[in-house]
Order: structure tokens, then C-alpha cells, then sequence
């Protein structure tokens, strides 16, 4: 059989990825050098999952665990990202994104699946799972863009109010959540929308993966565009709380604690992985955290940050 491989950009994973043509036909394989079971069975679970509730995501056409490798459905490579970067109107578009949310928020996920013969059981998020995402922020963006800093007297003291402020979520953990939901990981086919890398999804809170869409570090909203693709999340969903404050407290909330978290993952690309095309993004994943941490909420955190962080040289690091 006459095949052609072809190398193909990743993502920030340590997965590599190819393109296979056979016989006119394409297909994606999957190499995983790390953490092969996430990334090859659970993904590989997950997307059935998501393909069994007509949400369309990769389909494996063939495993080869012992090799670190599986082989996927071709989904192009066109991304939402692609697709909406340089469109003037994007709130339409957009608007499809929210609806794929509530999709995925109506999936009644079980206790565990079976896959390949092995067990996968779907993590809820817990205050130590929002900790150690946003403990990055003190482990490799301070201790990598700040100088003299008593990195462990300040973590300390920051952390024990971020504490307080997670312990404010006021929605449970009970729904799908992709957990990297942004327009990179959206692929369009055929206006066909279908979603990839999520071999980290688990049980959260419904207004994260809103969070990731609307507060998405790689594409600059403006602040009526995010404003609208939130009142459109307002009407749609089925999570309706007597007093509206609580769905946007959720998001800023969430919306802080995820980019805090990405401000650390974006250094440690670059520092450990040597992956300096994240850098570019810093300075407006800091506008985002500004524009969440306006809700009163952050008060006590902001008069924090100020005491205790450079924010002025933070936000114009050079590393």
C-alpha cells in the first residue's frame, strides 16, 4: 500500500502529530512520548464519548498503544482560530460556540466508562484542583519574571485569599467540561464544528469552559463582544440562579484562577520547553485578569496584588 507521512503542527502537549495519506484518503496519527495513558486512551474514550452524543470529535480508526501510537479521523486544518481571526462581525460565530458549551453541559457523564480495557473515571474539580492550576502562576511566572521577590511569604499570603475566593463558587461541580475550550481547539470542517484536545476534561463547573471561550488569550474581544457572548450564555443555559451575580461571579472567578494558571503554563513553555511562541500573549491575558478583577469580589485580592506584586514590571516582563 502506497502511503505518504507528513509532519504536522502540535499543540502545546508533548504529543506529536502526522498526516497519513492512503489510497487518496487522510487520516491523523497520534504519538504520545508522555503520559500515554491520558493521551492516547482517555483521549480516545472521550471522544467516543462526545461522538456518541452527536457532538462531533476525532474518531480512532486504529490503536497502537504498545507503540505509543493511535490513529485518528482527519478533521482539516482549519481552526475556529483560523476561521475567525479576521472576521470583522463575530459575535454570529461565536454564538455557535456558546450553544456547543450547553451541548456538552447536558451530557449526563457516569461514574466510570470501560475503554480498551481499561477504567476511566472522570475527576470533579476541587479547590486542590484550582490551587495547583493557579499555584503555576507563583511556581513559574513570579519566580521567573520578578527578581528579589520572598516568593514564599507572598504565595502564602495570596493563596489564602484566592482560597477564599474559590470557596465563593457558588455552582457545583456536576458537568462536562472540556477545560481547554478556546477557538484553537474547534476545528471547522464543512461548517461543521468538532472539538479536539480533550483528553483533560472532567467534572466542573459549568461556567469554566464559558470562561475559556470568552476570556480566550489567543484572540482579542472586544469588551461589548465578550458582554454579548455572555448574556447569550445567560439566556441558554439551563443553570438559572435566583440572582444573576452568582453565573458572573462564577465566571470572573474562574476566568482569574484559569489565567492566572495560564500565565505560569505560557512561562514554563518557554523556559522548560523551549516553546517561546507563547510569550506573545502575556500581556493580554494580564488585561484579562484586570478586567475580571473589577468585581468587588477581588477587592481584598487587588489591594494584595498591589502590596505585594511589581505589577508594573510584571506586565511588561522580559524574560
Amino acid at each position: 500500500m502506497n502511503y505518504k507521512l507528513k509532519k504536522i503542527s502540535g499543540d502545546a502537549s508533548f504529543r506529536e502529530f502526522y498526516r497519513i495519506k492512503k489510497n487518496n484518503k487522510t487520516s491523523i496519527v497520534v504519538f504520545a512520548r508522555k503520559e500515554q495513558y491520558k493521551n492516547l486512551i482517555v483521549y480516545s474514550a472521550i471522544n467516543k464519548i462526545l461522538n456518541s452524543h452527536n457532538i462531533s470529535s476525532p474518531k480512532l480508526l486504529n490503536n497502537y498503544y504498545k507503540n505509543n501510537m493511535i490513529e485518528i479521523s482527519d478533521l482539516g486544518d482549519k481552526s475556529f482560530f483560523d476561521y475567525i481571526k479576521n472576521k470583522k462581525n463575530k459575535l454570529k460565530d461565536y454564538k455557535k460556540l456558546i450553544e456547543l458549551i450547553i451541548k456538552l453541559q447536558k451530557i449526563k457523564i457516569k461514574n466510570q466508562y470501560y475503554f480498551s480495557g481499561k477504567k476511566i473515571k472522570f475527576t470533579k474539580y476541587s479547590l486542590t484542583h484550582l490551587h495547583k492550576e493557579s499555584d503555576l502562576f507563583f511556581d513559574w511566572y513570579l519566580k521567573h519574571c520578578s527578581k528579589n521577590l520572598k516568593l514564599s511569604k507572598i504565595k502564602k499570603i495570596l493563596k489564602k485569599e484566592l482560597n477564599n475566593i474559590y470557596k465563593k463558587l457558588y455552582f457545583k461541580n456536576d458537568c462536562f467540561t472540556h477545560r481547554d475550550f478556546h477557538a484553537s481547539n474547534i476545528m471547522v470542517t464543512k461548517k461543521k464544528l468538532s472539538l479536539i484536545d480533550s483528553q483533560d476534561a472532567i467534572i466542573g463547573n459549568p461556567l469554566y469552559d464559558v470562561a475559556s471561550l470568552i476570556d480566550d488569550v489567543r484572540i482579542k474581544m472586544s469588551k461589548n463582544l465578550q458582554d454579548n457572548l455572555f448574556k447569550y450564555y445567560l439566556q441558554k443555559t439551563k443553570f438559572k440562579a435566583k440572582n444573576q451575580s452568582y453565573l458572573k461571579n462564577d465566571f470572573d472567578i474562574l476566568s482569574v484562577q484559569r489565567n492566572l494558571k495560564i500565565l505560569g503554563i505560557f512561562v514554563r513553555l518557554y523556559k522548560r520547553d523551549k516553546k517561546p511562541n507563547y510569550i506573545k500573549y502575556l500581556p493580554y491575558t494580564w488585561l484579562l485578569i484586570e478586567r475580571r478583577m473589577k468585581n468587588p469580589i477581588f477587592d481584598k485580592l487587588n489591594i494584595l496584588f498591589k502590596k505585594h506584586l511589581p505589577l508594573k514590571k510584571l506586565k511588561k516582563v522580559k524574560i
